[in-house]
């Protein structure tokens, strides 16, 4: 064995191969054949996406337990510990069985080199095809095309919301992207796609290949019942009692699977859109892996996800808000649950990101307009001096959702400095004063002494940036 400690593993394993992003199916495939993973034993989803793909893995894996089935999940990045992208059951993998794989596939790869993800990706499925399971899921790293992930034929496939990400490797627009995250789908396969506006390139690679096409609104479709519009402390109780309010109904093709669904229990109006896509899933599995009524109703009221305006209440009247949005789309989604469930006091703002996202845009994201901000020119002398005074109130009103920001670095690869976020903050108002601090730790604690009861420190901006602010959260408990 090459190392006895997992940790040891994955630093090798960082080093391996000449760059950490290769993206290819070639090496992976030859040494996934000599481990004999070319077919595996159980159906297979797999899950592609800009955002909402950790939720629609956790929802599935959430549904299909609660049915009584046996499944495995892989997702990835992880927050906390690498263990967290590889569960059976519900529990993660524990650090002696992943050396345990990884040593097998070390005996296998010969001089193939191989990333990080692609060892874990193999690891995962050896694990997932040790523990005789009913259904595996996979989350799609970056793309789909080229991705790891993707040496595995889905037996569905679903594609989540298509946004701008990862544009050095996948594209500059949401055509290119959407074509590249389509490559999950399969021949006279089931293709999902849970956006409901997707670029046509989509659609196109599914028909192209001759997979069977769902588009959410076309095929499917959701419909909110009731809605209940939440204060933040409303939202901290419904989370925490487990328990949600029927609230939408599901429709597909052949009729309505679910009258009086509960809510996900997931934060966010944007969930919906996330399960309704997970039911599609469902519903065309039924024939291999029934799922009752009831099951449906638990699945969706016991899902849980780390990291997704995950809320904490401190004794000391500060509520705690951690999110891992990243890209635009992500940074829209957390700056509507911020406005729709206002907190008393102030909302205070800690970030960090890597430095190959779109930080400026991301932050203008964050600037959301609150309700009443208008953008239309009230006359002509407006028109005339260029909408000065309308930008103005416009700015005071976007403002508004953050009252205080402290920007912070990651110290990890491609990671980004605090003065990288002051510069894009500078660009979009020169008003706005940003705290800076070297590292999260730092900007957290700062804003912590600044917070008072009834304020909110909001950690966003990477699954590195909310990893660090739930280290400082166990910390403290």
């Amino acid at each position: 064995m090459r190392f006895d400690c997992l940790s040891d593993w994955l630093a090798w394993q960082e080093r391996l191969h000449h760059t950490s992003v290769d993206l290819g199916l070639a090496r992976i495939s030859k040494v996934a054949g000599k481990l004999g993973l070319t077919r595996v034993p159980f159906p297979v989803i797999s899950v592609a996406g800009t955002n909402g793909k950790g939720s629609c893995v956790a929802l599935l894996t959430s549904i299909f337990e609660q049915a009584g089935y046996r499944v495995g999940a892989y997702t990835s990045p992880h927050l906390l510990r690498y263990n967290e992208r590889v569960r059976i059951e519900g529990h993660e993998a524990s650090d002696a069985a992943l050396i345990q794989a990884f040593d097998e596939i070390e005996g296998k790869r010969g001089n193939i080199t191989l990333t990080y993800f692609e060892f874990g990706t193999l690891a995962a499925m050896i694990l997932f095809c040790r523990a005789e399971l009913d259904l595996v899921v996979l989350e799609v790293g970056m793309g789909g095309r080229y991705d790891a992930v993707n040496i595995f034929d889905a037996d569905v496939a679903l594609v989540t919301a298509i946004g701008i990400d990862h544009v050095d490797w996948l594209g500059h627009d949401r055509a290119s992207i959407g074509r590249e995250k389509a490559g999950i789908y399969r021949t006279g396969r089931p293709a999902i796609c849970g956006d409901p506006n997707p670029p046509a390139s989509v659609e196109e690679y599914a028909r192209s290949i001759g997979a069977t096409w769902y588009c959410a609104g076309r095929d499917f479709n959701h419909h909110v019942v009731t809605h209940h519009p939440r204060s933040m402390r409303q939202h901290r109780e419904c989370l925490g009692s487990g328990e949600a309010s029927p609230q939408w109904r599901w429709e597909g093709r052949a009729g309505t699977i679910g009258q009086n669904l509960p809510e996900p229990a997931l934060p966010g109006k944007h969930q919906l859109q996330n399960a309704a896509a997970v039911l599609m899933a469902v519903e065309l599995l039924r024939n291999r892996l029934p799922v009752s009524e009831n099951a449906l109703h638990r699945g969706l009221t016991a899902v849980r996800l780390p990291g997704r305006f995950q809320v904490f209440s401190g004794k000391d009247g500060i509520t705690r808000i951690l999110d891992v949005a990243h890209n635009p789309q992500a940074a829209q989604a957390l700056a509507r649950m911020l406005r729709d469930c206002p907190c008393e006091g102030r909302t205070l703002a800690v970030v960090a990101m890597l430095e190959d996202k779109d930080i400026e845009a991301v932050l203008r994201a964050m600037w959301m307009p609150i309700s009443g901000a208008t953008s239309t020119p009230q006359n002509n002398r407006q028109q005339r001096i260029g909408f000065t005074e309308e930008n103005n109130r416009r700015k005071l009103a976007c403002a508004a959702l953050v009252d205080v920001w402290y920007a912070a670095g990651l110290d990890v690869p491609r990671g980004g400095t605090a003065e990288m976020i002051v510069a894009a903050m500078s660009r979009m108002s020169t008003k706005t004063h940003v705290h800076s601090a070297a590292t999260v730790a730092d900007a957290y604690n700062a804003a912590l002494q600044t917070a008072r009861s009834g304020d909110r420190i909001v950690v966003f901006g990477s699954f590195h940036t909310v990893g660090e602010g739930l280290r400082l959260l166990h910390k403290l408990a």
